[in-house]
Protein backbone atom coordinates (compact mmCIF):
# COMPACT_ATOMS: atom_id res chain seq x y z
CA UNK A 1 0.00 0.00 0.00
CA UNK A 2 1.60 3.21 -1.55
CA UNK A 3 1.17 6.46 0.31
CA UNK A 4 0.31 7.80 -3.09
CA UNK A 5 -2.61 5.73 -2.76
CA UNK A 6 -3.52 6.38 0.55
CA UNK A 7 -3.27 9.97 -0.18
CA UNK A 8 -5.40 9.29 -2.92
CA UNK A 9 -8.43 7.38 -0.55
CA UNK A 10 -8.13 10.08 2.30
CA UNK A 11 -8.69 13.29 -0.83
CA UNK A 12 -11.84 11.47 -2.07
CA UNK A 13 -13.28 11.44 1.05
CA UNK A 14 -15.72 9.61 3.03
CA UNK A 15 -18.27 7.63 0.82
CA UNK A 16 -20.53 4.61 -0.58
CA UNK A 17 -17.17 2.77 -1.16
CA UNK A 18 -15.09 4.79 1.31
CA UNK A 19 -14.75 5.33 5.04
CA UNK A 20 -12.74 6.80 8.04
CA UNK A 21 -12.40 5.89 11.53
CA UNK A 22 -10.35 6.55 14.62
CA UNK A 23 -8.85 3.82 16.43
CA UNK A 24 -6.57 5.46 18.97
CA UNK A 25 -5.81 1.89 21.21
CA UNK A 26 -9.35 0.16 20.28
CA UNK A 27 -11.09 -0.84 17.76
CA UNK A 28 -14.45 1.23 16.96
CA UNK A 29 -17.82 -0.17 18.18
CA UNK A 30 -19.11 0.47 14.73
CA UNK A 31 -16.12 -1.44 12.53
CA UNK A 32 -18.15 -4.55 11.98
CA UNK A 33 -20.93 -2.76 10.79
CA UNK A 34 -19.15 -1.05 8.37
CA UNK A 35 -17.46 -4.12 7.43
CA UNK A 36 -20.83 -6.06 6.73
CA UNK A 37 -22.31 -3.07 4.68
CA UNK A 38 -19.62 -3.28 1.97
CA UNK A 39 -19.34 -6.89 1.76
CA UNK A 40 -23.04 -6.73 1.29
CA UNK A 41 -23.28 -3.63 -0.97
CA UNK A 42 -20.09 -2.89 -3.68
CA UNK A 43 -17.30 -3.53 -1.11
CA UNK A 44 -15.06 -0.54 -0.06
CA UNK A 45 -11.67 0.87 1.75
CA UNK A 46 -11.74 0.86 5.59
CA UNK A 47 -8.69 3.98 6.80
CA UNK A 48 -8.47 3.40 10.67
CA UNK A 49 -6.76 6.26 12.27
CA UNK A 50 -7.96 8.86 10.60
CA UNK A 51 -11.35 11.24 11.65
CA UNK A 52 -14.30 12.28 9.62
CA UNK A 53 -13.14 15.42 8.64
CA UNK A 54 -9.65 14.03 7.36
CA UNK A 55 -7.63 14.73 10.10
CA UNK A 56 -4.76 12.40 10.73
CA UNK A 57 -4.91 10.94 14.41
CA UNK A 58 -2.54 7.60 13.97
CA UNK A 59 -2.81 4.54 16.40
CA UNK A 60 -0.66 3.84 18.98
CA UNK A 61 2.37 1.62 17.43
CA UNK A 62 2.38 -0.53 20.61
CA UNK A 63 -1.42 -1.47 19.64
CA UNK A 64 -1.51 -1.59 16.15
CA UNK A 65 -0.30 -5.07 15.55
CA UNK A 66 -2.60 -6.33 18.37
CA UNK A 67 -5.85 -4.61 16.65
CA UNK A 68 -4.65 -6.11 13.29
CA UNK A 69 -4.51 -9.49 14.83
CA UNK A 70 -8.10 -8.64 16.36
CA UNK A 71 -9.63 -8.07 13.01
CA UNK A 72 -8.16 -11.35 11.36
CA UNK A 73 -9.55 -13.34 14.67
CA UNK A 74 -13.01 -11.42 14.50
CA UNK A 75 -13.65 -11.60 10.99
CA UNK A 76 -13.31 -15.07 10.89
CA UNK A 77 -15.76 -16.10 13.76
CA UNK A 78 -18.95 -16.86 12.70
CA UNK A 79 -20.32 -15.01 15.80
CA UNK A 80 -18.88 -11.57 15.04
CA UNK A 81 -19.32 -12.10 11.27
CA UNK A 82 -21.63 -14.49 9.63
CA UNK A 83 -21.00 -15.89 7.07
CA UNK A 84 -17.02 -15.12 8.37
CA UNK A 85 -15.21 -13.24 5.86
CA UNK A 86 -11.11 -13.79 6.46
CA UNK A 87 -9.78 -9.73 6.09
CA UNK A 88 -6.36 -9.17 6.27
CA UNK A 89 -5.45 -5.56 7.68
CA UNK A 90 -2.23 -3.77 6.88
CA UNK A 91 -0.49 -1.46 8.81
CA UNK A 92 0.98 1.75 6.64
CA UNK A 93 3.35 4.96 7.70
CA UNK A 94 1.50 7.81 6.59
CA UNK A 95 2.56 11.35 7.63
CA UNK A 96 4.56 10.02 10.48
CA UNK A 97 1.53 8.26 11.70
CA UNK A 98 0.56 4.53 11.55
CA UNK A 99 -2.76 3.63 10.22
CA UNK A 100 -4.52 0.65 9.67
CA UNK A 101 -5.89 -0.05 5.44
CA UNK A 102 -8.33 -2.90 5.42
CA UNK A 103 -9.91 -3.82 1.74
CA UNK A 104 -13.35 -5.36 2.19
CA UNK A 105 -14.24 -7.04 -1.23
CA UNK A 106 -17.76 -7.46 -2.02
CA UNK A 107 -19.24 -10.19 -1.05
CA UNK A 108 -21.87 -13.17 -3.03
CA UNK A 109 -23.35 -13.85 -0.06
CA UNK A 110 -25.17 -11.53 2.69
CA UNK A 111 -23.72 -11.39 5.88
CA UNK A 112 -24.41 -10.44 9.67
CA UNK A 113 -22.74 -8.99 12.16
CA UNK A 114 -24.09 -9.36 16.02
CA UNK A 115 -27.06 -11.17 14.46
CA UNK A 116 -28.04 -7.72 12.03
CA UNK A 117 -27.97 -7.20 8.71
CA UNK A 118 -26.47 -4.32 7.29
CA UNK A 119 -26.26 -2.35 3.88
CA UNK A 120 -24.54 0.99 3.00
CA UNK A 121 -25.49 4.54 1.04
CA UNK A 122 -23.08 7.44 0.10
CA UNK A 123 -24.44 8.38 3.58
CA UNK A 124 -22.79 5.57 5.82
CA UNK A 125 -24.37 2.08 6.73
CA UNK A 126 -28.02 0.74 8.21
CA UNK A 127 -29.59 -1.93 9.31
CA UNK A 128 -31.97 -3.83 7.51
CA UNK A 129 -35.06 -4.22 9.84
CA UNK A 130 -38.18 -5.44 7.87
CA UNK A 131 -38.59 -8.39 5.74
CA UNK A 132 -38.79 -6.74 2.51
CA UNK A 133 -35.73 -5.28 2.77
CA UNK A 134 -34.13 -7.96 3.78
CA UNK A 135 -35.78 -10.37 1.36
CA UNK A 136 -34.81 -7.53 -1.41
CA UNK A 137 -30.68 -8.53 -0.25
CA UNK A 138 -30.72 -11.76 -0.57
CA UNK A 139 -32.44 -11.43 -4.36
CA UNK A 140 -29.87 -9.01 -5.08
CA UNK A 141 -26.97 -11.41 -4.45
CA UNK A 142 -28.82 -14.14 -6.01
CA UNK A 143 -29.48 -11.78 -9.65
CA UNK A 144 -25.79 -10.63 -9.56
CA UNK A 145 -23.98 -13.66 -8.78
CA UNK A 146 -24.21 -17.05 -10.72
CA UNK A 147 -21.96 -18.86 -8.16
CA UNK A 148 -24.48 -18.55 -5.72
CA UNK A 149 -26.95 -21.09 -7.14
CA UNK A 150 -27.42 -23.99 -5.32
CA UNK A 151 -27.41 -27.29 -6.29
CA UNK A 152 -29.89 -29.66 -3.30
CA UNK A 153 -28.44 -32.99 -5.02
CA UNK A 154 -25.03 -32.38 -5.39
CA UNK A 155 -22.92 -34.54 -2.74
CA UNK A 156 -19.11 -34.64 -2.31
CA UNK A 157 -18.78 -37.84 -4.20
CA UNK A 158 -19.71 -35.88 -7.31
CA UNK A 159 -16.30 -34.37 -6.38
CA UNK A 160 -13.10 -35.55 -8.43
CA UNK A 161 -10.86 -37.79 -5.99
CA UNK A 162 -8.74 -36.15 -3.84
CA UNK A 163 -9.53 -32.35 -4.98
CA UNK A 164 -10.57 -30.96 -1.66
CA UNK A 165 -8.26 -32.64 0.35
CA UNK A 166 -5.23 -31.32 -2.27
CA UNK A 167 -6.86 -27.77 -2.37
CA UNK A 168 -6.68 -27.84 1.71
CA UNK A 169 -3.25 -28.92 1.43
CA UNK A 170 -2.28 -26.12 -1.00
CA UNK A 171 -3.98 -23.51 1.63
CA UNK A 172 -1.52 -24.96 4.32
CA UNK A 173 1.25 -24.76 2.23
CA UNK A 174 0.55 -20.97 1.04
CA UNK A 175 -0.99 -19.95 4.39
CA UNK A 176 0.64 -22.49 7.52
CA UNK A 177 -1.61 -20.09 9.82
CA UNK A 178 -4.81 -19.86 8.35
CA UNK A 179 -7.49 -20.37 9.98
CA UNK A 180 -9.14 -22.73 8.11
CA UNK A 181 -6.65 -25.36 8.35
CA UNK A 182 -8.03 -26.38 11.80
CA UNK A 183 -11.65 -27.05 10.35
CA UNK A 184 -13.61 -29.87 9.27
CA UNK A 185 -14.66 -30.35 5.94
CA UNK A 186 -18.44 -29.78 6.73
CA UNK A 187 -16.75 -26.58 8.61
CA UNK A 188 -15.00 -25.79 5.61
CA UNK A 189 -17.95 -25.40 3.01
CA UNK A 190 -20.24 -23.66 5.01
CA UNK A 191 -17.58 -20.46 6.16
CA UNK A 192 -16.42 -20.35 2.39
CA UNK A 193 -19.66 -20.04 0.84
CA UNK A 194 -19.50 -23.62 -1.01
CA UNK A 195 -22.56 -24.79 0.88
CA UNK A 196 -25.35 -22.41 1.97
CA UNK A 197 -28.51 -21.92 2.67
CA UNK A 198 -30.91 -20.02 0.67
CA UNK A 199 -33.30 -17.48 3.16
CA UNK A 200 -35.14 -16.50 -0.08
CA UNK A 201 -35.66 -19.41 -1.78
CA UNK A 202 -35.34 -21.63 0.98
CA UNK A 203 -33.04 -24.04 -0.78
CA UNK A 204 -29.73 -25.38 0.99
CA UNK A 205 -26.94 -27.20 -0.77
CA UNK A 206 -23.20 -27.01 -2.53
CA UNK A 207 -22.94 -24.52 -4.30
CA UNK A 208 -22.02 -23.74 -8.25
CA UNK A 209 -18.81 -22.50 -7.34
CA UNK A 210 -18.00 -25.77 -5.24
CA UNK A 211 -19.04 -27.50 -8.52
CA UNK A 212 -16.69 -25.35 -10.66
CA UNK A 213 -13.80 -25.72 -8.24
CA UNK A 214 -13.96 -29.64 -6.90
CA UNK A 215 -16.75 -31.17 -9.56
CA UNK A 216 -15.75 -34.20 -11.83
CA UNK A 217 -16.13 -33.52 -15.79
CA UNK A 218 -19.19 -35.24 -15.64
CA UNK A 219 -20.65 -33.88 -13.03
CA UNK A 220 -19.95 -29.83 -14.27
CA UNK A 221 -20.87 -31.10 -17.47
CA UNK A 222 -24.30 -32.27 -16.39
CA UNK A 223 -24.54 -28.62 -14.81
CA UNK A 224 -23.27 -26.40 -18.02
CA UNK A 225 -23.11 -28.66 -20.41
CA UNK A 226 -21.20 -25.64 -22.53
CA UNK A 227 -18.26 -25.67 -19.94
CA UNK A 228 -14.76 -25.57 -21.39
CA UNK A 229 -11.70 -23.95 -22.12
CA UNK A 230 -9.68 -24.27 -25.61
CA UNK A 231 -6.12 -23.65 -25.44
CA UNK A 232 -4.90 -23.28 -28.87
CA UNK A 233 -1.23 -22.42 -30.85
CA UNK A 234 -2.13 -20.88 -34.04
CA UNK A 235 1.24 -20.33 -35.48
CA UNK A 236 1.49 -22.21 -38.96
CA UNK A 237 -1.77 -23.21 -38.60
CA UNK A 238 -4.01 -20.29 -38.27
CA UNK A 239 -6.97 -21.66 -39.70
CA UNK A 240 -7.49 -24.42 -37.21
CA UNK A 241 -4.26 -24.89 -34.87
CA UNK A 242 -0.79 -26.64 -34.20
CA UNK A 243 -1.52 -27.45 -31.13
CA UNK A 244 -4.63 -28.34 -29.25
CA UNK A 245 -5.73 -28.82 -25.68
CA UNK A 246 -9.66 -29.10 -24.82
CA UNK A 247 -10.42 -28.49 -20.98
CA UNK A 248 -13.07 -30.06 -19.44
CA UNK A 249 -11.63 -30.16 -15.26
CA UNK A 250 -12.93 -28.31 -12.20
CA UNK A 251 -11.17 -24.57 -12.38
CA UNK A 252 -8.02 -26.39 -9.81
CA UNK A 253 -7.17 -28.85 -12.38
CA UNK A 254 -7.67 -26.12 -15.51
CA UNK A 255 -5.40 -24.07 -13.94
CA UNK A 256 -2.77 -26.50 -13.54
CA UNK A 257 -3.52 -27.65 -17.46
CA UNK A 258 -3.45 -23.83 -18.76
CA UNK A 259 -0.36 -23.30 -16.85
CA UNK A 260 1.58 -26.23 -18.23
CA UNK A 261 -0.03 -25.53 -21.60
CA UNK A 262 1.84 -22.19 -21.09
CA UNK A 263 5.38 -23.82 -20.16
CA UNK A 264 5.10 -26.34 -23.19
CA UNK A 265 4.83 -23.37 -25.69
CA UNK A 266 6.02 -19.89 -24.69
CA UNK A 267 9.64 -19.52 -23.62
CA UNK A 268 11.22 -18.01 -20.41
CA UNK A 269 13.87 -15.64 -20.07
CA UNK A 270 16.44 -15.02 -17.59
CA UNK A 271 15.48 -12.23 -15.19
CA UNK A 272 16.06 -10.65 -12.01
CA UNK A 273 14.50 -8.47 -9.71
CA UNK A 274 16.88 -7.07 -7.49
CA UNK A 275 19.62 -10.12 -6.85
CA UNK A 276 16.56 -12.66 -6.97
CA UNK A 277 16.24 -14.90 -10.06
CA UNK A 278 12.34 -14.58 -10.91
CA UNK A 279 10.07 -16.51 -14.11
CA UNK A 280 8.37 -13.23 -16.03
CA UNK A 281 6.05 -15.83 -17.50
CA UNK A 282 4.82 -17.16 -14.87
CA UNK A 283 4.36 -13.88 -13.47
CA UNK A 284 2.61 -12.65 -16.00
CA UNK A 285 0.24 -15.92 -17.40
CA UNK A 286 -0.76 -16.49 -14.12
CA UNK A 287 -2.36 -13.67 -13.69
CA UNK A 288 -3.88 -14.18 -16.99
CA UNK A 289 -5.17 -17.74 -16.39
CA UNK A 290 -6.58 -16.63 -12.59
CA UNK A 291 -8.56 -14.23 -14.31
CA UNK A 292 -9.78 -16.40 -17.00
CA UNK A 293 -11.20 -18.84 -14.62
CA UNK A 294 -12.04 -16.49 -11.63
CA UNK A 295 -14.38 -13.80 -13.81
CA UNK A 296 -15.96 -15.63 -15.87
CA UNK A 297 -19.81 -15.39 -16.46
CA UNK A 298 -20.08 -19.47 -16.68
CA UNK A 299 -24.09 -19.68 -16.83
CA UNK A 300 -23.19 -17.51 -20.72
CA UNK A 301 -22.20 -20.25 -23.34
CA UNK A 302 -19.74 -18.35 -24.89
CA UNK A 303 -16.69 -20.23 -24.69
CA UNK A 304 -13.65 -19.48 -23.27
CA UNK A 305 -10.52 -19.21 -25.20
CA UNK A 306 -6.03 -18.99 -24.83
CA UNK A 307 -5.06 -18.79 -27.94
CA UNK A 308 -1.21 -18.20 -28.84
CA UNK A 309 -0.51 -16.21 -31.87
CA UNK A 310 2.85 -15.66 -33.08
CA UNK A 311 3.31 -12.42 -31.96
CA UNK A 312 0.77 -12.17 -29.17
CA UNK A 313 -1.62 -14.24 -26.48
CA UNK A 314 -5.44 -13.80 -26.55
CA UNK A 315 -7.51 -14.59 -23.79
CA UNK A 316 -11.40 -14.55 -23.64
CA UNK A 317 -14.40 -15.21 -21.61
CA UNK A 318 -17.65 -14.64 -21.08
CA UNK A 319 -18.37 -11.21 -19.26
CA UNK A 320 -20.66 -9.60 -16.57
CA UNK A 321 -19.10 -6.03 -17.33
CA UNK A 322 -19.42 -3.48 -14.73
CA UNK A 323 -17.16 -1.07 -16.71
CA UNK A 324 -17.12 -0.62 -21.01
CA UNK A 325 -13.96 -0.27 -22.25
CA UNK A 326 -10.10 -0.46 -21.68
CA UNK A 327 -8.95 -1.27 -18.61
CA UNK A 328 -5.42 -0.06 -17.03
CA UNK A 329 -4.08 0.46 -13.30
CA UNK A 330 -4.88 3.75 -13.37
CA UNK A 331 -8.63 3.86 -14.32
CA UNK A 332 -10.42 0.44 -13.01
CA UNK A 333 -11.85 -0.47 -9.92
CA UNK A 334 -11.79 -3.95 -8.64
CA UNK A 335 -14.94 -6.08 -9.16
CA UNK A 336 -14.83 -9.71 -8.31
CA UNK A 337 -17.41 -11.45 -10.71
CA UNK A 338 -17.50 -14.41 -8.61
CA UNK A 339 -16.28 -13.50 -5.28
CA UNK A 340 -15.79 -17.24 -3.61
CA UNK A 341 -13.95 -18.34 -6.51
CA UNK A 342 -11.59 -15.80 -6.17
CA UNK A 343 -11.58 -15.96 -2.48
CA UNK A 344 -10.12 -19.85 -2.68
CA UNK A 345 -8.01 -18.98 -5.27
CA UNK A 346 -6.12 -16.26 -3.23
CA UNK A 347 -6.35 -18.50 -0.42
CA UNK A 348 -4.57 -21.69 -2.31
CA UNK A 349 -2.04 -19.29 -3.81
CA UNK A 350 -2.75 -18.76 -7.47
CA UNK A 351 -4.12 -15.09 -7.14
CA UNK A 352 -3.12 -12.09 -5.08
CA UNK A 353 -5.48 -9.33 -3.51
CA UNK A 354 -8.23 -8.20 -5.88
CA UNK A 355 -6.79 -5.60 -8.48
CA UNK A 356 -3.08 -6.52 -8.40
CA UNK A 357 -3.19 -8.76 -11.06
CA UNK A 358 -3.06 -5.91 -14.21
CA UNK A 359 -0.94 -4.16 -12.31
CA UNK A 360 1.43 -6.85 -12.13
CA UNK A 361 1.25 -8.06 -16.06
CA UNK A 362 1.72 -4.22 -17.06
CA UNK A 363 5.21 -4.39 -14.69
CA UNK A 364 6.28 -7.09 -15.96
CA UNK A 365 5.17 -7.50 -19.48
CA UNK A 366 7.79 -5.07 -20.96
CA UNK A 367 10.95 -6.89 -19.37
CA UNK A 368 8.98 -10.16 -20.69
CA UNK A 369 8.53 -8.91 -24.36
CA UNK A 370 9.59 -5.56 -25.03
CA UNK A 371 6.39 -4.16 -25.26
CA UNK A 372 3.73 -2.33 -23.27
CA UNK A 373 1.40 -2.42 -25.78
CA UNK A 374 -0.92 -4.83 -23.25
CA UNK A 375 -5.54 -4.96 -23.79
CA UNK A 376 -7.61 -5.30 -21.05
CA UNK A 377 -11.10 -5.11 -22.88
CA UNK A 378 -14.26 -5.23 -20.51
CA UNK A 379 -17.21 -5.42 -22.65
CA UNK A 380 -19.80 -8.77 -22.78
CA UNK A 381 -16.79 -10.44 -23.58
CA UNK A 382 -13.66 -9.68 -21.55
CA UNK A 383 -10.83 -9.61 -24.12
CA UNK A 384 -6.57 -9.88 -22.86
CA UNK A 385 -4.04 -9.29 -25.17
CA UNK A 386 -0.66 -9.84 -24.26
CA UNK A 387 1.95 -8.95 -27.20
CA UNK A 388 5.06 -11.33 -27.89
CA UNK A 389 8.54 -10.20 -28.43
CA UNK A 390 10.88 -12.26 -31.14
CA UNK A 391 12.58 -13.46 -28.08
CA UNK A 392 9.51 -14.70 -26.61
CA UNK A 393 8.23 -16.17 -29.45
CA UNK A 394 6.29 -19.79 -29.33
CA UNK A 395 7.74 -22.62 -29.69
CA UNK A 396 6.26 -25.93 -30.97
CA UNK A 397 7.80 -28.28 -28.71
CA UNK A 398 8.38 -27.94 -25.12
CA UNK A 399 10.95 -25.73 -23.77
CA UNK A 400 13.89 -26.46 -21.39
CA UNK A 401 13.22 -24.83 -17.77
CA UNK A 402 15.48 -21.74 -17.17
CA UNK A 403 18.66 -22.50 -14.94
CA UNK A 404 17.75 -21.87 -11.13
CA UNK A 405 14.21 -21.86 -11.92
CA UNK A 406 11.85 -25.16 -10.78
CA UNK A 407 10.41 -26.38 -13.90
CA UNK A 408 7.54 -28.04 -12.44
CA UNK A 409 4.79 -27.81 -9.91
CA UNK A 410 6.07 -30.48 -7.90
CA UNK A 411 9.03 -28.98 -7.73
CA UNK A 412 7.04 -25.24 -6.91
CA UNK A 413 5.27 -27.36 -4.37
CA UNK A 414 8.85 -28.75 -2.51
CA UNK A 415 10.02 -25.18 -2.52
CA UNK A 416 6.92 -23.95 -0.90
CA UNK A 417 6.90 -26.33 1.68
CA UNK A 418 10.20 -25.98 2.56
CA UNK A 419 10.09 -21.97 2.75
CA UNK A 420 6.96 -22.98 5.33
CA UNK A 421 9.35 -25.20 7.07
CA UNK A 422 13.27 -25.45 6.65
CA UNK A 423 13.48 -28.35 9.12
CA UNK A 424 10.68 -30.83 6.66
CA UNK A 425 11.43 -33.82 6.07
CA UNK A 426 11.57 -36.11 3.06
CA UNK A 427 7.95 -38.20 4.52
CA UNK A 428 6.39 -34.78 5.44
CA UNK A 429 6.92 -32.82 1.95
CA UNK A 430 5.83 -36.28 0.27
CA UNK A 431 2.56 -36.42 2.40
CA UNK A 432 2.24 -32.63 1.66
CA UNK A 433 2.27 -32.45 -1.98
CA UNK A 434 0.94 -36.35 -2.15
CA UNK A 435 4.15 -38.24 -4.18
CA UNK A 436 5.66 -40.64 -2.95
CA UNK A 437 9.64 -40.61 -1.15
CA UNK A 438 11.22 -41.60 -4.52
CA UNK A 439 9.41 -38.55 -6.11
CA UNK A 440 10.12 -36.25 -3.85
CA UNK A 441 14.00 -37.18 -3.44
CA UNK A 442 14.54 -37.04 -7.29
CA UNK A 443 13.03 -33.06 -7.71
CA UNK A 444 14.90 -32.36 -4.63
CA UNK A 445 18.23 -33.80 -6.66
CA UNK A 446 17.16 -31.61 -9.08
CA UNK A 447 16.39 -28.34 -7.17
CA UNK A 448 19.88 -28.42 -5.50
CA UNK A 449 21.79 -29.26 -9.19
CA UNK A 450 19.54 -25.95 -9.63
CA UNK A 451 20.90 -24.11 -7.97
CA UNK A 452 17.74 -23.63 -6.22
CA UNK A 453 17.64 -24.97 -2.31
CA UNK A 454 20.67 -26.16 -0.13
CA UNK A 455 20.98 -28.57 2.78
CA UNK A 456 22.69 -26.84 5.66
CA UNK A 457 24.32 -29.69 8.18
CA UNK A 458 23.61 -33.29 8.37
CA UNK A 459 20.49 -35.19 6.95
CA UNK A 460 19.47 -36.03 10.48
CA UNK A 461 20.31 -32.47 12.17
CA UNK A 462 20.09 -30.35 9.52
CA UNK A 463 17.74 -27.62 7.51
CA UNK A 464 16.90 -26.64 3.68
CA UNK A 465 17.79 -23.31 2.68
CA UNK A 466 16.03 -21.83 -0.36
CA UNK A 467 18.56 -19.74 -2.40
CA UNK A 468 15.62 -17.98 -4.02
Amino acid sequence: MTNSKIKKTISKGEGLRIEFKKAKNKLPNNLFETICAFLNKTGGEILLGISDDKKINGIDENKIEELCKQIGNLSNNPQKLFPSFLLEPKIVDYKEKKLIYIFVPISSQVHKTDGKIYDRSSDGDYELKTDDQIKNIYRRKSNEYSENRIYPFLKESDFADGIVERTRKLIKINRSNHPWNNLSNQEFFLISGLYRHDYHTGKEGFTLTAALLFGKPEVINSIIPHYKVDALVRINDIDRYDDRENIRDNLIESYDKLMAFVEKHLPDKFYLQGTQRISLRDKIFREIIANMLIHREYINAYPSTFIIYKNKVIAKNANKAHFFGKLTPNNFEPFPKNPDIARIFTQIGHSEELGTGIRKVYKYSKPYSGSEEIEFNEEDIFITIVPLGIDNAPVNAPVNAPVNAPVNQTQKDIVKAMQNNSNISYNEIAQIIEKDRTTVMRNIQKLKELGIIKRIGSDKTGYWEVVE
